[in-house]
């Protein structure tokens, strides 16, 4: 049973099957969460002071209905039926409860919700064994008339999490803290609280869960006639460390399903046009796809200031901005939903880095990799506020700008975009490394990422024995990013900006590298790419899947293309599945590796496009199949990742990955990428007539 996980603009609410939150950590964190903290760490509700027994579990991604009942047997069923609604609008997790009378006679009925907030930042609750100081920090609770309000304190950092219910409770008192959530340290007992009620604030020391008198009980009797019901309401706002004022929220339940409803369908309507070529599966996989792309839009900021909505890149540890993941998630849904490559394109302009700053790997023009809202973020204690450890974020934004252009037939944003656009190549060219080097590279982070391409846990840039790439690190997949990113700012820069000169040498890096690749990367023996060049220029020869990417970005010549498209088919690559990171049979392989085994649908989706390019239609065909079976194995989901398992009978799901986003935006947005692949046939290759009419685009077809 899935439990539900409720996502709206930027916040998510991670509940158990009955509806409460019971403060756990590690793979799957519950709670309610905004920027980067979790805001409610405790919330269980119980009836004549037992847990209800959950009748009908709760499920869904927008909101959530339990229906919950007394424990009771055949001759004596429960005395009373407790429906239990849930939804999340922005900042505010609304929740109703409608308690049934199922009997002949009054009753009474005491409700109770244990409420407390822990403040953790997100990277306290990965199961990873780190620790953080956090000095100086503090949490205070307020009893309220109609709530409370709970407050964490750290210098000039300030959130708070507010609950209030109509009806107000009967009384609010002092909670112990559960026993059944484990902390990383022993919780302090702190002070003993005021009495219910009074509005005057108290202090506790922090920990990383719900704390010993930090936490409140909530109450109501409710008096139920014969057959008769009765309700309340109440509204958990976070309000989390420098997070933007937002419109009031709608006050009843109806009028927040109302609203998120009419919010989701602004996005989701219309779906694609019908195509022969798709499929039913791939189809409810498109709609399942479309929907989550619509829940996992956050709140960014434009370069003048503008709100934009942009793709997050996932569910429970990434629902935040990050480059490489909404660029090429908003290259998969261009044909379907442009406006999410709009809103990328201008967000990142917005933190395009411009100063150097060693700590945070910025360097002037770099496209950002990662932004974080947390408080550990704010102080420093993890360099990922505005971190820019990504070599290939830069180059796909100027091919995302292009694109964009190229599919709109407008040409206005790539007109303002212009200077971006010129200091994102300059990125590329200098500190980036192309004219150095040869190739686009990176160097280890210690204190951040020490794989800096899209496979950036430690160890994925690996040799045939498992041994990880050092130096000057040139990934083979950043390459064809880069190759693509010259040839369509050649273009925009011969069309639209009017600078035949500067397309001119960009075109000619752009062949240069295309020609100086195969030489450098190309394994004769095995007829495939190398992963990467390590820093004294040694090939390393994993064989890995990145070598699709190179037929997306078009590097390599028609044969190699077609070459490395049939290999990636075959058994050892492809599982049935999917085609596995690192192929079978090779020492680093493992099947629950994230990034040395696992299958990675928008990894697949990348090769399912260069297939396509290359005239691989059978390929695509083939592959595309497999990944729409394993999205109806998922209630037409596809999971960030699956495990690199052979496929077994018709009967048999993916082996699932045990630390999967879900949902999670590139793989929301891979059956629309193989939907394209399946329908576009060979895409147009970019044209140097520089005699196209002004706002449009000139292409020709190779």
């Amino acid at each position: 049973m899935t439990p539900p996980l409720l996502v709206h603009a930027g916040c998510f609410a991670a509940l158990s099957p009955g509806g409460d939150i019971l403060g756990t950590r590690g793979t799957s964190p519950d709670g309610l969460f905004a920027r980067d903290a979790r805001h409610l760490s405790r919330w269980r509700l119980t009836a004549d002071g037992a847990p209800p027994t959950v009748l009908v579990p709760a499920r869904g991604t927008a909101s959530t209905t339990a229906v919950l009942i007394a424990a009771g047997t055949r001759d004596e069923p429960s005395a009373w039926t407790l429906f239990r609604r849930q939804a999340l609008h922005g900042d505010r997790l609304t929740e109703r409860l409608e308690l049934v009378n199922n009997t002949a006679g009054p009753l009474t009925v005491t409700l109770a919700v244990e409420a407390g907030a822990d403040f953790a930042d997100q990277f306290e609750l990965r199961a990873d064994d780190r620790a953080y100081g956090k000095p100086g920090g503090h949490h205070t609770v307020l009893d309220t008339p109609h709530g409370v309000e709970f407050g964490y304190h750290r210098g000039s950092w300030h959130s708070t999490t507010t609950v209030t219910a109509d009806p107000p409770p009967d009384e609010v008192t002092p909670d112990p803290a559960p026993d059944s959530v484990t902390t990383d340290r022993a919780p302090d007992k702190g002070t003993p609280d005021p009495a219910p009620n009074t509005v005057t604030p108290d202090t506790v020391t922090p920990d990383t869960v719900t704390l010993d008198g930090a936490a409140r009980r909530l109450t109501w009797r409710l008096r139920l006639p014969a057959h008769g019901s009765g309700a309340l309401t109440l509204h958990i706002t976070a309000r989390p460390h420098g997070a933007p004022d937002l419109p009031p929220a709608p006050v009843g339940f109806g009028e927040v399903l109302a609203r998120i409803d009419r919010e989701n369908t602004e996005f989701t309507d219309p779906p694609p046009t019908p195509h022969p070529a798709v499929g039913d599966l791939l189809e409810r996989a498109c709609a399942q796809g479309i929907g989550d792309l619509a829940r996992l839009r956050v709140p960014a900021r434009g370069p003048d200031g503008e709100q934009v909505l942009v793709p997050a890149a996932g569910v429970p540890w990434f629902l935040t901005l990050f480059g490489r993941d909404s660029l090429l998630t908003s290259h998969f849904a261009l044909p379907y939903r442009p406006g999410l490559a709009e809103a990328t394109l201008l967000a990142l302009a917005a933190t395009q880095a411009g100063a150097p700053d060693p700590a945070r790997v910025a360097e002037p023009g770099k496209i950002v990799h990662e932004i974080r809202h947390g408080e550990l973020a704010h102080f420093r204690e993890v360099p990922y506020g505005r971190y820019y450890g990504s070599v290939d974020s830069t180059p796909l934004f100027l091919t995302l700008l292009h694109a964009h252009a190229e599919q709109t037939r407008d040409t206005a944003l790539a007109r303002r975009l212009e200077p971006h656009a010129r200091a994102a190549a300059d990125w590329m060219l200098g500190p980036g490394g192309l004219l150095g080097h040869g190739y686009l590279v990176y160097r280890a982070d210690a204190r951040g990422l020490l794989n800096q391409n899209w496979k950036d846990s430690a160890g994925a840039i690996c040799f045939t024995d498992g041994t990880q790439a050092t130096g000057a690190v040139a990934v083979a997949e950043a390459q064809g990013y880069a190759y693509d990113a010259l040839r369509r700012t050649a273009a925009l820069a011969r069309t639209v900006w009017h600078d035949t000169g500067w397309a001119d040498r960009l075109d000619t890096l752009a062949e240069e590298l295309r020609s100086r690749f195969p030489a450098d990367f190309w394994m004769p023996d095995q007829e495939f790419p190398a992963l990467a060049l390590d820093g004294d220029g040694r090939r390393v020869d994993a064989l890995a899947s990145d070598a699709g990417h190179l037929l997306w970005s078009g590097i390599l010549d028609p044969d190699r293309g077609r070459t490395v498209g049939r290999r990636l088919m075959r058994p050892d690559f492809f599982s049935g599945w999917g085609i596995r990171t690192l192929a079978s049979g090779q020492a680093p392989y493992h099947p629950l590796s994230y990034h040395r085994g696992g299958i990675w649908p928008h990894d697949n989706a990348v090769i399912a496009l260069g297939l396509a390019r290359y005239g691989l239609h059978s390929e695509v065909t083939t592959l595309a199949t497999a990944l729409t079976d394993a999205a109806a194995r998922h209630g037409h989901r596809l999971p960030e990742v699956m495990a690199g398992y052979r496929r077994g009978g018709e009967d048999e799901s993916p082996v699932p990955y045990p630390h999967s986003c879900s949902p999670q935006a590139w793989a929301a947005a891979t059956p629309l990428a193989l939907r394209t692949a399946l329908t576009a046939g060979t895409p147009p290759s970019l044209s140097r007539d520089d005699r196209a009419p002004r706002g449009a685009m000139s292409f020709r077809r190779r």
